[in-house]
């Protein structure tokens, strides 16, 4: 009788046991998780306003049109280059706001942008993104990705309000799909002085 309540107490502390080390099994994978989530935070910084302070597209390495609706040119998207920073800036104009923004910087290579079978962007899958308060109208990324001369290409996606809702991309070719979704090529050779080739991603 002694022997059978012995089995049922170690069988007790076995079973209270494993169920210890799972808790912290799954604490310790809740804690990596949260580490993976806060070094991606780290490598980009995103900043927003109400008013752009620097409309002169003159002082910016790389410029092209943001385009809300496939039609109305509706603000700009601005390349520029700092040693090893590159800063993405959205600027609408008018009454033109930017609820959110996604972003996608590639090396130009060959299925190096996130697509579906029918060559549609997976915006979901875009490297960079943000939601932005009311009323803003300037977004920038400010990004650490080490040696960026040389010639990048962007997805620069945005959610826009104004007349109307609107999807909006800065102004590029398109990636071949039944959206009218586009992307753009930036030579950055001229922006920073350098000659060394474009990241790998």
């Amino acid at each position: 009788m002694k022997n059978i309540a012995k089995a049922s107490f170690l069988s007790l502390g076995l079973l209270l046991l494993g169920c210890n080390l799972e808790s912290i099994e799954e604490t310790d994978s809740h804690l990596l998780t949260e580490k993976k989530s806060s070094n991606k935070k780290e490598s980009f910084e995103v900043t927003e306003s109400n008013g752009s302070t620097d409309d002169n597209s003159g002082e910016h390495c790389h410029t092209v049109n943001l385009i809300a609706g496939q039609h109305h040119e509706i603000g700009t998207v601005t390349i520029d280059v700092e040693g090893d920073i590159l800063t993405v800036t959205y600027t609408t104009d008018g009454d033109w706001v930017l609820n959110a923004t996604h972003l996608h910087i590639t090396n130009c290579e060959e299925d190096s942008f996130p697509l579906t079978g029918a060559n549609n962007p997976k915006i979901g899958h875009f490297e960079y993104a943000s939601e932005h308060e009311d009323g803003t109208t300037q977004v920038s990324y400010t990004i650490d990705i080490g040696e960026i001369t040389g010639e990048l290409c962007f997805a620069a996606h945005a959610e826009v309000d104004g007349p109307s809702e609107e999807t909006a991309w800065a102004e590029g070719e398109d990636f071949g799909g039944n959206s009218w979704a586009m992307y753009f090529e930036a030579d950055l050779t001229d922006c920073d002085g350098g000659d060394t080739p474009p990241p790998a991603f």
